[in-house]
């Protein structure tokens, strides 16, 4: 019997330069955005005032990504309120000959 070697490389989380799984993309996003909105705004009107918005949304997406990526993968919403889900039956807390 021929035993072949598995890669067991997926089982770990996807990481690139410390952002990990679906923060990859939104640290690309930013990086474009910041590109494209200082690009705009740098050839609409100043190329100086274009690198410093440029900049400004790259460092604040990174940022924003960093911050978010520390709370893990999945949104967890944490409610403190208390929920009370209305049944909707009709003859729920009534008794009748049937049920007896």
């Amino acid at each position: 019997m021929r035993r072949y070697a598995i890669y067991k490389g997926l089982e770990r989380p996807l990481v690139y330069r410390g952002f990990k799984g679906k923060f990859i993309g939104w640290g690309i996003g930013s990086l474009v955005l910041g590109l494209v909105g200082g690009g705009l705004l740098g050839a609409l009107s100043s190329m100086y005032l274009g690198a410093v918005v440029t900049l400004a949304i790259i460092a604040g997406g990174l940022t924003f990504t960093f911050q978010r990526q520390k709370g893990g993968l999945h949104v967890k919403t944490r409610s403190t309120a208390l929920f009370v889900h209305q049944t909707k039956l009709k003859n729920y807390g009534k008794t009748t000959s049937r049920n007896l």
